[in-house]
């Protein structure tokens, strides 16, 4: 299935004009239906491609590492951006500038990457790096003058909404499927489209945009956004299984590093509003 993640949204792209019957699923049942409907499989052999032989195809080991290595990029240049950029009061222009720089980097980069063909380890591991730098900024801010220990709070937060959809995904308490995808992908789009719509509200005099900063509007939602975010979890977590059972090429692991990472840095930034509101209205 094609998952609304826009980077897992790339993944088996170069098949897509081959003949249907070139992509049976792997799995059908004996009247010739494929054993999951929703499903068909970009990665069997056509006439002009060759299936993927098992020394080359993707592994869940292939995900976890290149997962691990992409986060730790992300963690790391996040805690060397907290020590090296000071936040106090003659350096906070400085460093929220550089901040900011590296945020709309690490959106060229993922944009780049979201276009091509291909995974590029080179520009997964820059968008990771930069986007470290924003979210160091970002969290040291934050934690200093708004609201300070809810940096800690929101990384724990954010391993508890990861495992908690992990569990409700191996357990199948949650069916992904194209009705899932369709609400997450609609549901995402209303949901930027409000803060497209509160940005403009505050850039043009509004004070407060709609209230989606501040008390119980805000913290709602902050909510709503981490639901979403726990929905492309979800499908992430279904694209990564399909890309292994259907023998994706092994170079795809990249690609599911990328959208785990963005995914999971969407849920930490609501986490942070979230806990961030709440603790200043206490």
């Amino acid at each position: 299935m094609r998952t609304s993640n826009p980077i897992f949204s790339r993944w088996g792209a170069t098949r897509a004009a081959e003949p249907a019957q070139a992509r049976r699923p792997v799995g059908v049942t004996a009247g010739g239906r494929p054993a999951d409907e929703y499903l068909t499989n970009p990665y069997a052999p056509g006439a002009d491609t060759p299936a993927a032989t098992a020394r080359d195809a993707v592994t869940m080991d292939d995900v976890i590492v290149r997962t691990g290595t992409t986060l730790g990029t992300v963690a790391l240049t996040a805690v060397l951006s907290w020590l090296l950029l000071p936040v106090d009061e003659a350096n906070l222009g400085h460093s929220y500038g550089l901040a900011v720089g590296a945020a709309l980097v690490a959106f060229v980069l993922s944009m780049i990457q979201a276009f091509k063909r291909s995974p590029s380890p080179a520009l997964i591991l820059g968008y990771a790096a930069f986007e470290g730098v924003f979210l160091g900024v970002l969290s040291s801010t934050v934690s200093t003058y708004l609201s300070p220990g809810v940096v800690v709070q929101a990384v724990l937060g954010t391993f508890a909404v990861s495992a908690a959809v992990l569990l409700a995904y191996r357990m199948r308490w949650i069916r992904v499927d194209r009705r899932f995808a369709g609400f997450v992908a609609s549901a995402a789009t209303g949901f930027l489209l409000l803060l497209a719509a509160d940005l403009l509200f505050s850039a043009f005099g509004a004070g407060n945009g709609l209230g989606f900063h501040s008390g119980g509007l805000g913290i709602l939602f902050g909510i709503i956004g981490v639901v979403l975010g726990a929905g492309f979890l979800a499908l992430d977590f279904k694209q990564v299984e399909d890309a292994v059972a259907y023998g994706a090429p092994r170079e795809e692991a990249w690609l599911a590093a990328f959208g785990l990472t963005t995914t999971l840095v969407w849920i930490y930034l609501e986490v942070l509003r979230v806990l961030t509101l709440f603790n200043s209205d206490n």
